[in-house]
């Protein structure tokens, strides 16, 4: 019988989708970290040698992947501001196709909402 997944192996879950959109838009990681709460767990630079601090975020289903602490990403896109990164953000939503209060499990189909790679603006208001 499958085991259900751990936090941190649902948070790897959701960096290897995160992962797979970033280099098919063409980004080179320079770091990756996968460890919870760390942030970011990439950082990229594009075809222009821009950096970019890409940040996952992993929720369980029904939870809505798209929302965040707006006044910790204020902290996070100033300290982006200081090494002359952009920040993007990707939020990801993993369900259990046979429920909302089943766990995920290891090799088990699941349900995934992750509407791409979100801009944030670092500029002052």
């Amino acid at each position: 019988m499958s085991r259900p997944l751990t936090k941190q192996e649902l948070h790897n879950l959701a960096m290897n989708h995160v992962g797979k959109d970033l280099e098919k838009r063409g980004f080179e990681f320079i770091a990756v970290n996968s460890k919870l709460k760390k942030h970011p767990q990439f950082v990229c630079i594009d075809k222009n040698s821009h950096y970019y601090f890409v940040i996952v975020k992993t929720v369980i289903l029904p939870e809505n992947p798209n929302n965040y602490d707006m006044v910790w990403m204020e902290t996070f896109k100033k300290h982006a501001r200081a090494k002359d990164a952009k920040v993007l953000y990707a939020g990801v939503g993993l369900g259990n196709p046979e429920g909302e209060d089943l766990p995920i499990y290891l090799d088990e189909e699941y349900l995934i909402e992750y509407n791409g790679i979100q801009f944030l603006e670092t500029n002052f208001n």
